[in-house]
């Protein structure tokens, strides 16, 4: 299917107006017509930032949020099993990831943390709502080779910035250095710069060609 198709725009808008069942259904479909799960997953976070920003004018509450990331979460049961790639074994790198303080979001996360698992990446997941302290403090323990901070809403670029200012602190002080990724649906270079992250991404896949990247360049 051609990504003219008005399924297209037709899987973002479902999303975005939390229409459950519809969503797992037309999924399915593309899934057995042979559609490409990571554009399926893309057209789904598209929905996921309508989401997002119908929560910042006040049109959804809360609720919205943790109604979207369930669907979403139920989107992943149903692509996982076509996005799996096998791995020869070896150990790629470590990456640190967690959604920052504030956020209830995880579904970025999860399937970049997926994604990584499936590319030979050790992965540890801190979750959601993780405070500065918490991630500075993991970050020191085990000592990972990048680490990925994910936040949905705007209201979560303060604590971004003020948790890649934590983990810098900590690891100057235990003589640690890593690259500080960011991504999320309202993520761009001009928020990379605001919060001061080192590179930022603008979906699951593309994170993952990034760290492949950045630990070749080790």
């Amino acid at each position: 299917m051609s990504n003219s198709s008005p399924t297209t725009n037709q899987l973002s808008r479902l999303v975005a107006d939390l229409e459950e069942d519809t969503v797992l259904k037309l999924v399915q479909q593309r899934l057995d017509m042979g559609d490409e799960p990571l554009q399926i997953i893309n057209e789904c976070n598209e929905g996921m930032r309508e989401v997002g920003l119908r929560y910042e004018r006040g049109e959804y509450f809360v609720a919205g949020l943790i109604m979207s990331g369930e669907i979403l979460r139920e989107v992943v049961e149903l692509v996982q099993p076509f996005l799996i790639q096998p791995s020869d074994g070896k150990m790629l790198g470590r990456v640190l990831v967690g959604t920052v303080s504030g956020d209830i979001h995880d579904i970025g996360k999860n399937i970049f943390g997926m994604l990584l698992s499936c590319h030979g990446f050790d992965v540890i997941d801190l979750g959601v709502d993780v405070r500065p302290d918490v991630f500075a403090a993991k970050a020191i323990e085990t000592k990972p080779d990048i680490v990925g901070l994910s936040g949905l809403i705007t209201a979560s670029f303060e604590m971004m910035k003020e948790t890649i200012t934590a983990l810098r602190n900590e690891a100057h002080k235990h003589k640690l250095t890593f690259p500080i990724i960011i991504g999320g649906g309202m993520i761009d270079d001009q928020i990379r710069q605001y919060v001061g992250a080192d590179h930022w991404t603008p979906d699951a896949m593309a994170g993952v060609r990034l760290c492949e990247e950045l630990l070749s360049n080790r």
